[in-house]
């Protein structure tokens, strides 16, 4: 629902649903959220809070339901608050007039699931982001007195990567809390973790009070997610870390080691048989914690968080309008862009005042060599620590063929609970295709069936890509090639056998990085950076797995997704924030998009793991290079006005009263952004781009372009001379639709290109994308 929209302060108003219904509330009460604009003028917090206790009165029957209702008052940069309505309810608020819009608080939002910062440090020729080079000054403190904050499923404080060892006082700035609770007190946290808050009026309005058996009703984290994004960022250098047995040894470290972490826990077992296997993340609280974390003076927000399916409007879209704010403060927002990939337009976090993160690999592995029956060798990936006894021939059986009756053939080669027959598979090494269901659910039934072991592999659409995990039994995991290769020999054979080999750990894997096939594609990923099977620290309460049953305890562990590459992004703004304090967010997420590279560290185009080369729907403008971003030339920098406007041609969202949005609203393309995409072309369309100076003071830029097929392209003017450092700059690139009729390009959905600036020493590069319509 849209409201009419006229005051200038914004107010989110949202109404958490109930499963319960008391006496005196005779409605069915759901989540939503009120959007009014931002704050209007200096406004002290008791101020706030009775303007949303009268705006809540205005559609309840009573003082007493109005404040049985009122859960969260947004105060610090949105202006609103969390209530409990009815459908009617908030229908009749969102027709007043100082209403911008009203949603549900979907509970929609999940988690998006060490060598990392060496390897990319050895891609921008150093040796990890403690070395010694060329840094402006502050960058060397390692983003001391920065504060990051988090917001997952909490932080298990005992961590080695939390430690608060040789830091000084928490910085004079910092005014937020640590907040007690099960298993966690105010002494939990020190001169590392400077704050800890946890959110769950939402999700509680939804399933009920938690169950304490899969969480801590607390900021201590037990699913292990939250830890290991936390160290992931802002980790303590810790020598000798390693996953269970002994697998990525190692000195285990944050990008920015030295950064004080503030912890936010906002996502929450989804109740359920295994109920330690997902979280959800409501946006009630979502919402709660962002307002709280920028009030509390954090610097960055890193957010592991986005949801599945079409991307709401941005009026609609929680942390899109928390971001907004926050931006609008200085705070930059890093956050995952989702594991839905290949398949496109999956990308969710769109906004293009948050930094939207994919995931790629890095340049180690852990291999584990597979003899089949016919001599033949494959090289499969794993993590388990379990080994078959006797290093010697099992019988291989593919999971299709050893089947229960009535098991659907769609999904008859994956291992799904309950799907294996014991008398076919027990005491045979079992291959099995990932798709359906998680990897170590598949582990697990091949085990309860009474499998020996697991080899698993991909299927078309996860080509090369190999996720490795802690299995609960003997197994490793193969390429789509691989697996094809294994499953000829068994088609063949009348008695497939294969050895499993002992795993070990290799690192200088060539090529690297790789797109991982699981990453969301575009439109509108910004850059990528590592996240296939990262080392990080770990939730003593939860087991590798993460599985019912397993009861291993680890201090580290491997995992992968979106949501380890967010963080290292995020490390990346801290890193800029302490060298550039006085630069906007907009500024930062142009230094980082402008200076990633489309080069893999051999000198080749950076690939998909299926084998093709990768683009900006893949990489967005390139994987990151944090050196290079803390100097890079010119930025392009953007204001909160200037995404109102972008959010007003982007389907008509007026975000903010007091900027009205124009009849006729600059297109979207328009926005001063480090990249351009134009959808739709038919003719030509004019752009505008404004760089700052941010280099030597006296700098001259020339252009190069690399049209995009069917399109020709034309920067003008195609050098820019500055002055000083600070200067400003404008210039504007036609881009033009080859021949008559607008753009033909042999059935693609979009093509692609670039224009570079460059002085000699700086190279600043921006994307360019032309979708079809």
């Amino acid at each position: 629902m849209r409201g009419p929209m006229a005051m200038s302060s914004l107010l989110f108003l949202v109404i958490l649903s109930s499963l319960s219904t008391a006496s005196a509330f005779t409605k069915s009460r759901q989540v939503y959220v009120v959007y009014l604009g931002e704050h209007a003028g200096a406004k002290g917090e008791e101020e706030i809070l009775a303007a949303h206790h009268g705006l809540l009165l205005s559609v309840k029957g009573s003082e007493e339901e109005t404040r049985a209702s009122l859960l969260y008052s947004y105060k610090h940069s949105l202006n609103g608050f969390a209530a409990l309505l009815s459908e009617e309810e908030a229908t009749e608020l969102s027709a007043r007039t100082d209403v911008v819009s009203t949603f549900l608080s979907h509970g929609r939002w999940s988690p998006h699931t060490t060598r990392s910062w060496e390897f990319l440090g050895l891609e921008e020729g150093v040796r990890g982001p403690d070395s010694s080079g060329r840094l402006p000054p502050g960058a060397e403190a390692g983003g001391d007195d920065m504060i990051v904050g988090v917001l997952d499923s909490g932080i298990w404080p005992e961590s080695r990567s939390f430690s608060d060892g040789g830091l000084g006082p928490v910085p004079a700035r910092w005014k937020g809390v640590c907040q007690g609770g099960d298993s966690f007190s105010p002494s939990s946290c020190n001169r590392k973790i400077i704050g800890a808050r946890y959110y769950l009026k939402a999700y509680e309005a939804k399933y009920g009070a938690v169950n304490t058996t899969n969480s801590y009703r607390s900021p201590r984290d037990h699913d292990g997610h939250g830890t290991h994004t936390a160290s992931t960022v802002a980790g303590r250098t810790v020598p000798g870390a390693a996953a269970l047995g002994g697998f990525a040894t190692g000195t285990a470290s944050g990008g920015a080691p030295l950064a004080r972490l503030a912890i936010y826990k906002v996502c929450w077992p989804i109740p359920g048989p295994n109920a330690n296997i997902e979280n959800t993340c409501f946006e009630a609280d979502i919402l709660a914690a962002i307002d709280d974390a920028v009030g509390d003076g954090v610097d960055v927000l890193s957010v592991s968080i986005g949801s599945a399916g079409k991307p709401p409007a941005f009026a609609d879209d929680g942390i899109a309008v928390g971001a907004l704010h926050a931006a609008m403060r200085g705070v930059v927002l890093v956050c995952s862009g989702g594991n839905s990939g290949p398949a496109p337009a999956t990308v969710s976090n769109l906004a293009p005042w948050m930094l939207t993160v994919a995931a790629s690999s890095i340049d180690r592995a852990f291999i584990s060599p597979i003899r089949l029956g016919n001599g033949m060798f494959i090289m499969g990936q794993t993590v388990t620590t379990y080994q078959l006894p006797g290093n010697k021939p099992y019988p291989l059986v593919y999971a299709a063929d050893a089947v229960v009756p009535g098991t659907p053939a769609n999904v008859s080669n994956q291992c799904l609970p309950k799907s294996l027959a014991p008398e076919k598979v027990r005491g045979k090494i079992v291959v099995c295709l990932r798709g359906t269901g998680l990897r170590v659910e598949k582990g697990l039934e091949v085990k309860l069936a009474g499998g020996a072991a697991i080899i698993l592999g991909n299927p078309p659409a996860y080509g090369g890509e190999v996720p490795v995990d802690a299995h609960v039994l003997p197994g490793t995991a193969v390429s789509m090639v691989d697996v094809n290769a294994i499953l000829r020999y068994i088609n063949s054979s009348s008695n497939p056998t294969a050895v499993l080999s002992p795993s070990r750990t290799v690192v200088d894997v060539k090529p690297s990085p790789v797109m991982a096939q699981f990453s969301s594609r575009g439109p509108n990923p910004d850059v990528t950076a590592p996240g296939l099977n990262i080392l990080a620290a770990w939730s003593e309460a939860s087991p590798p797995t993460k599985l019912d049953g397993d009861k291993r305890v680890v201090k580290y562990n491997i995992m992968s997704g979106t949501s380890m590459s967010c963080p290292h992004v995020s490390a990346t703004a801290v890193l800029l924030k302490s060298a550039h304090p006085d630069w906007s967010s907009a500024a930062i997420r142009s230094a980082i998009m402008t200076t990633a590279t489309t080069i893999n560290a051999e000198g080749s185009p950076i690939m998909d793991a299926d084998g093709a080369v990768a683009g900006p729907m893949d990489y967005g403008s390139g994987h990151i290079r944090p050196r290079h971003a803390l100097d890079p030339g010119l930025i392009y920098d953007a204001s909160y006005q200037d995404y109102l406007l972008f959010a007003c041609a982007s389907g008509g969202a007026q975000l903010d009263h007091s900027v009205p949005c124009p009849a006729t609203p600059p297109p979207p393309y328009q926005l001063n952004h480090p990249s351009l995409a134009v959808h739709g072309l038919n003719g030509s369309v004019t752009v505008q781009r404004k760089v700052t100076n941010v280099g030597q003071g006296n700098a001259r830029y020339s252009v190069a372009v690399v049209e995009p097929m069917g399109v020709s392209v034309n920067v003008s003017p195609s050098s820019l001379s500055f002055a000083r450092t600070g200067e400003k700059k404008s210039f504007t690139i036609k881009i033009e639709a080859k021949g008559r009729g607008g753009l033909r390009v042999d059935g693609r959905r979009f093509v692609a290109g670039s224009y570079t600036w460059s002085d000699g020493v700086h190279v600043v590069r921006s994307p360019i994308v032309v979708l079809v319509a």
